[in-house]
Protein backbone atom coordinates (compact mmCIF):
# COMPACT_ATOMS: atom_id res chain seq x y z
CA UNK A 1 0.00 0.00 0.00
CA UNK A 2 1.47 3.43 -1.07
CA UNK A 3 2.40 5.28 1.99
CA UNK A 4 0.14 8.49 2.74
CA UNK A 5 1.51 12.05 2.34
CA UNK A 6 2.69 13.39 5.29
CA UNK A 7 0.39 17.17 5.08
CA UNK A 8 2.72 18.81 7.94
CA UNK A 9 5.52 18.17 5.71
CA UNK A 10 4.52 19.14 2.25
CA UNK A 11 6.05 22.47 1.62
CA UNK A 12 5.19 25.16 -1.29
CA UNK A 13 8.37 25.39 -3.26
CA UNK A 14 8.15 28.82 -4.08
CA UNK A 15 6.95 30.67 -0.55
CA UNK A 16 7.64 27.49 1.90
CA UNK A 17 4.04 27.87 3.04
CA UNK A 18 2.35 25.02 4.50
CA UNK A 19 -0.14 23.66 2.19
CA UNK A 20 -2.33 20.36 1.78
CA UNK A 21 -2.08 18.29 -0.61
CA UNK A 22 -5.03 15.97 -1.43
CA UNK A 23 -4.04 13.51 -3.63
CA UNK A 24 -3.33 11.12 -0.29
CA UNK A 25 -7.15 10.86 -0.18
CA UNK A 26 -8.50 7.84 -1.14
CA UNK A 27 -9.85 7.47 -4.85
CA UNK A 28 -9.25 11.63 -5.02
CA UNK A 29 -7.16 13.86 -7.29
CA UNK A 30 -5.56 17.28 -5.60
CA UNK A 31 -7.16 20.23 -5.60
CA UNK A 32 -4.24 21.49 -8.16
CA UNK A 33 -5.65 19.48 -10.90
CA UNK A 34 -8.41 21.66 -11.27
CA UNK A 35 -5.54 24.34 -12.91
CA UNK A 36 -4.96 24.63 -16.44
CA UNK A 37 -1.84 22.12 -16.95
CA UNK A 38 -0.31 24.91 -19.03
CA UNK A 39 3.36 24.85 -17.44
CA UNK A 40 6.27 22.40 -18.41
CA UNK A 41 6.69 19.97 -15.66
CA UNK A 42 9.90 21.55 -13.54
CA UNK A 43 11.35 18.35 -11.90
CA UNK A 44 13.47 20.94 -10.10
CA UNK A 45 10.85 21.65 -7.87
CA UNK A 46 7.91 20.47 -5.10
CA UNK A 47 3.98 21.09 -5.12
CA UNK A 48 3.44 24.71 -5.55
CA UNK A 49 0.56 26.24 -2.63
CA UNK A 50 -3.00 27.68 -4.37
CA UNK A 51 -1.58 31.24 -4.66
CA UNK A 52 2.04 30.72 -5.86
CA UNK A 53 0.49 27.93 -8.67
CA UNK A 54 -1.92 30.92 -9.66
CA UNK A 55 0.11 33.22 -10.18
CA UNK A 56 2.72 31.01 -11.99
CA UNK A 57 0.02 29.64 -14.04
CA UNK A 58 -1.57 33.47 -14.47
CA UNK A 59 2.24 34.82 -15.76
CA UNK A 60 2.24 31.77 -18.04
CA UNK A 61 -1.23 32.25 -19.68
CA UNK A 62 -0.35 35.96 -20.00
CA UNK A 63 2.54 35.24 -22.04
CA UNK A 64 1.36 32.39 -24.41
CA UNK A 65 -1.31 34.86 -25.26
CA UNK A 66 0.77 37.53 -26.43
CA UNK A 67 3.13 35.01 -28.20
CA UNK A 68 0.49 32.52 -29.94
CA UNK A 69 -1.55 33.08 -32.85
CA UNK A 70 -4.97 32.99 -32.35
CA UNK A 71 -5.63 29.45 -33.69
CA UNK A 72 -3.09 28.08 -31.65
CA UNK A 73 -4.95 29.82 -28.35
CA UNK A 74 -8.13 27.97 -29.13
CA UNK A 75 -7.06 25.08 -29.60
CA UNK A 76 -5.02 24.68 -26.21
CA UNK A 77 -7.31 26.50 -24.23
CA UNK A 78 -10.10 24.45 -26.14
CA UNK A 79 -8.86 21.44 -24.64
CA UNK A 80 -10.97 23.10 -21.16
CA UNK A 81 -13.75 23.82 -22.23
CA UNK A 82 -16.54 22.28 -20.36
CA UNK A 83 -14.58 22.33 -17.08
CA UNK A 84 -17.44 24.02 -15.20
CA UNK A 85 -14.92 24.61 -12.34
CA UNK A 86 -14.12 28.48 -12.48
CA UNK A 87 -11.01 29.40 -10.56
CA UNK A 88 -10.23 32.71 -9.70
CA UNK A 89 -7.41 34.41 -10.82
CA UNK A 90 -7.37 32.11 -14.01
CA UNK A 91 -10.78 32.52 -14.88
CA UNK A 92 -12.06 35.75 -13.52
CA UNK A 93 -11.66 38.56 -11.28
CA UNK A 94 -13.09 40.27 -9.01
CA UNK A 95 -13.41 44.08 -9.57
CA UNK A 96 -15.73 46.28 -7.50
CA UNK A 97 -17.24 43.69 -6.37
CA UNK A 98 -18.38 42.26 -10.00
CA UNK A 99 -17.06 38.83 -11.58
CA UNK A 100 -14.69 39.86 -14.77
CA UNK A 101 -14.14 36.74 -16.94
CA UNK A 102 -10.35 36.83 -18.01
CA UNK A 103 -8.89 36.64 -21.77
CA UNK A 104 -8.21 32.88 -21.19
CA UNK A 105 -12.02 32.08 -19.74
CA UNK A 106 -13.12 34.07 -23.21
CA UNK A 107 -10.47 31.30 -24.72
CA UNK A 108 -11.85 28.23 -22.98
CA UNK A 109 -15.49 29.48 -24.24
CA UNK A 110 -14.52 29.09 -28.00
CA UNK A 111 -16.22 31.84 -29.34
CA UNK A 112 -17.65 36.03 -28.79
CA UNK A 113 -20.90 36.42 -27.10
CA UNK A 114 -21.19 39.81 -28.95
CA UNK A 115 -21.66 41.61 -24.97
CA UNK A 116 -18.49 44.09 -25.53
CA UNK A 117 -16.54 42.28 -22.39
CA UNK A 118 -13.45 43.89 -20.78
CA UNK A 119 -11.22 41.39 -21.64
CA UNK A 120 -12.28 39.76 -24.37
CA UNK A 121 -9.75 38.53 -27.04
CA UNK A 122 -11.52 37.84 -29.88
Amino acid sequence: MKDKISLENKHCSACHAVLACGSDQAGESCWCLAYPAIMPADFQQDCLCADCLGKAIQEKIAEFIKTSSRQELLTVAGQYRGNDKLIQGIDYLIENDQYVFTPWYHLKRGSCCGNGCKNCPY
